[in-house]
């Protein structure tokens, strides 16, 4: 496939490695090596980072450096280790295509980053040992001249692990790096095996934009140029290739990257894809694909799914403590005009759905930014935490009266004044906190939805990824809105009353549960002395709430003298204990290979749980071995139900232990880009997502239901140990 000029030109960069004065050039490209760890312990897996810098119009080369393979040489790095450290393969960014002579060669340019994971045994002996690497390159602009270097770093080994000074750099690094596979992907061979030049066909559904197909090297094989595929029918989607493959049996697998390509033919997004061949599979998502051209995707069924997601979403342990408070508002408003009483439900609908509006226009912003937009985005900021964590207390403290809060322009200290009208701004912020409540809650059919929309194209599809998450808040906020439209309902609630005062005193117990919940998820963001400045921060916050109450409110002859010491002591709270000795807007650095939930610490039917990560799944799985993959939060009330009734619990436990299963937790408490991508690879807008692969490596794994029963898993872990 080769042009005559193309082949002088390959002799040339053959001829100058060969020649002996290379290695006293003066490279152009500037390497380094990061290290995201400074010291681990031993069975650790620590992330390097290998910098190649080089200047505008230079580019080295792609793990497979062209479409004809011939062409160009991919970076080499030959690591010198100690015998208890091994290095992964490179994790390779997305390249950019280029047109060269004949050729269509990949390239990196700028600042390419080459990630390598390595892993230190488990009797690795504690020390400070040299990590060394030689690295080899070709940097090319008009001409091709090969560079090296030799790189070194230290790594100490001992009893517990420490971020280096670069580590924040690395999740950028790993934004450069393709996705996992996020929708099913189609491959099928178009020419029959008797053939020298073979064409095969890349197919998937559900996107939109013109995509290429980056292939790996095949070996002795070479390919033509991608015919780029659009969506067509039915959002079919199709990219065809040609491989050359003299004298060699055909590959039953050519893995890649799916690229998604900007108007100027520069990257803006890829996918790994594993390229599998199997003749039975492609039959079955041919006859899906030709489905869906006729009927379309099953988008309305998505957007229904939304819709019912949002309404189970009522009776969901997270938003409890605000159903309480709004049925204490029904019965405030039992009494007033109907009219009246329809403004409020409204108000309280328009509350949820802007709140849903904000966080789809969040998702979209994120995506936009170039990273993985997922469900329970705000429970992973400390910030906010913090901010909820204070908010619940200073409601708590209102419900008991303590001070109050002036809706309508009456207090709500007596039976009298409760029944008095709610107002406008309060049945809006019912909704919104509703809502805020609501967002690491995953509810049946809202997973799913929200994951299809979320894998939207942001730059495309901006209004689809709205129209999701508004349908979930409508179902929201179906059931006060309707319950307020038709208010001959409420005369079923009982009369306002005396007992109303110790009801809304009741419901700041749930609100206090809420606030210890959310300080505690807020802690795992701070050490142990962070956590003791926020919770005086807290109580000072209610001294000053108090101090509001009492002499502010119901002291009119001390309230300048109340109000100084009110803004004293919030001064103190924030400047003192937030901003000085907390730093709560820079958390400590988390590192989350290592992280072991700690609620999986304790309990009757323990497991031995292993940080998740692909290699921990690929070296299960090697062994022969089932894995069983639990994607949980803290701040996930699903996925704590879950733990408790389906997963450590004695017959699953039990069955775990009987066939050797490796298990494996990808803790999501805290912000991980790689636990954010296989969720996007699942269609899983956040957690809980369950998977359990077969000790058979060539199946795909089983992706369990959000709502786990001890049956299904148990049934999994069967098929896992026994596939047939």
């Amino acid at each position: 496939m080769l042009s005559g000029m193309l082949r002088v030109r390959v002799f040339l960069c053959l001829l100058w490695l060969a020649w002996p004065g290379w290695a006293s050039a003066q490279f152009q490209t500037r390497t380094r090596l990061l290290l995201e760890a400074e010291q681990l312990r031993p069975g650790d897996t620590v992330y390097a980072a290998v910098e190649l810098q080089m200047p505008e119009g230079w580019h080295t080369y792609w793990q497979n450096p062209s479409d004809s393979g011939i062409a160009g040489q991919p970076t080499q790095i030959d690591w010198e280790l100690p015998s208890y450290v091994s290095a992964g393969p490179i994790e390779w960014p997305i390249p950019t295509k280029n047109q060269e002579l004949d050729d269509v060669i990949f390239t990196l340019a700028g600042r390419a980053i080459l990630l390598v994971p390595l892993q230190v045994a488990s009797n690795a002996p504690n020390g400070t040992i040299d990590i060394k690497a030689k690295v080899r390159w070709l940097e090319c602009q008009k001409i091709c001249v090969p560079g090296k270097s030799e790189l070194q770093g230290r790594l100490t080994i001992g009893s517990e692990r420490v971020a280096a000074a670069d580590a924040n750099a690395f999740a950028g690094f790993r934004q450069t790096l393709p996705s996992p596979q996020a929708f099913p992907v189609n491959f099928r061979w178009i020419d029959p095996p008797a053939v020298k030049i073979r064409h095969f066909a890349v197919s998937f559904l559900g996107t939109e934009g013109t995509w290429d197909f980056f292939p790996e090297p095949v070996k002795e094989g070479s390919f033509t140029v991608s015919t780029v595929g659009k969506p067509g029918m039915g959002g079919r989607l199709t990219v065809e290739k040609a491989l050359e493959l003299p004298g060699a049996a055909w590959p039953g697998q050519i893995p890649g990257v799916l690229v998604k390509l900007g108007d100027n033919g520069k990257p803006l997004s890829g996918y790994r894809v594993s390229g599998d061949f199997n003749p039975m599979r492609d039959s079955l998502v041919a006859q899906q694909f030709d489905l869906a051209a006729e009927s379309g995707p099953s988008f309305s069924l998505m957007l229904l799914f939304a819709f019912v997601g949002g309404l189970i979403l009522n009776i969901m342990p997270c938003v409890l403590p605000v159903i309480a408070l709004k049925i204490l508002g029904f019965v405030r408003q039992s009494h007033e005009q109907p009219g009246r009483i329809r403004v409020l439900g409204l108000a309280y609908g328009a509350g949820v759905l802007t709140s849903f509006l904000v966080l789809g226009c969040l998702v979209i912003a994120v995506k936009l930014a170039g990273k993985t937009a997922h469900q329970g985005l705000l429970f992973q900021s400390p910030v906010f935490l913090v901010g909820m964590t204070t908010l619940m207390v200073l409601i708590a403290m209102n419900l008991f009266g303590i001070f109050e809060v002036t809706l309508a322009g009456g207090a709500m200290d007596t039976a009298s004044q409760l029944s008095t009208r709610e107002g406008l701004t309060g049945a809006f912020f019912n909704g919104v906190l509703a809502t805020v409540l609501a967002t690491p809650c995953t509810a049946p059919f809202l997973g799913a939805s929200i994951g299809f929309a979320v894998a939207q194209d942001a730059h495309l599809n901006p209004g689809v990824i709205l129209l999701f998450f508004l349908t979930a808040g409508a179902g929201l906020a179906l059931p006060y809105v309707a319950l307020c439209l038709q208010p001959r309902w409420m005369k079923l609630l009982p009369k306002p009353g005396a007992w109303m005062i110790r009801f809304k005193m009741a419901m700041g117990f749930p609100m206090l549960a809420t606030a210890a919940w959310l300080l505690s998820l807020a802690a795992g963001h701070y050490d142990a002395d962070g956590l003791l400045w926020l919770g005086l921060f807290l109580v000072t916050i209610a001294l000053g709430a108090w101090i509001f109450g009492e002499y502010v409110q119901r002291s009119p002859d001390r309230r300048w003298v109340g109000s100084l010491a009110v803004a004293g002591i919030l001064g103190t709270a924030y400047f003192w204990m937030l901003e000085s000795e907390l730093n709560w807007r820079e958390p400590r650095p988390h590192d989350a290979g290592t992280v072991i939930a700690t609620s999986r610490k304790h309990g009757k039917n323990k497991l031995d749980w292993i940080p998740w990560s692909p290699s921990t799944v690929a070296a299960g799985q090697t062994a022969g071995r089932p894995v069983f993959v639990d994607f949980t939060a803290d701040w996930c009330t699903t996925c704590q139900a879950n733990k408790r009734t389906a997963i450590e619990v004695a017959p699953v436990v039990a069955m775990l232990k009987s066939i050797k299963a490796v298990t494996l937790l990808g803790d999501f408490t805290h912000e991980d880009p790689l636990i954010a991508a296989e969720l996007q690879k699942h269609r899983r807008a956040g957690v809980p997502l369950v998977l359990v692969y077969s000790k058979d490596p060539t199946l795909a794994p089983r992706v369990l239901p959000e709502f786990l029963t001890r049956g299904a898993v148990l049934e999994a872990l069967e098929w896992a140990a026994n596939p047939k």
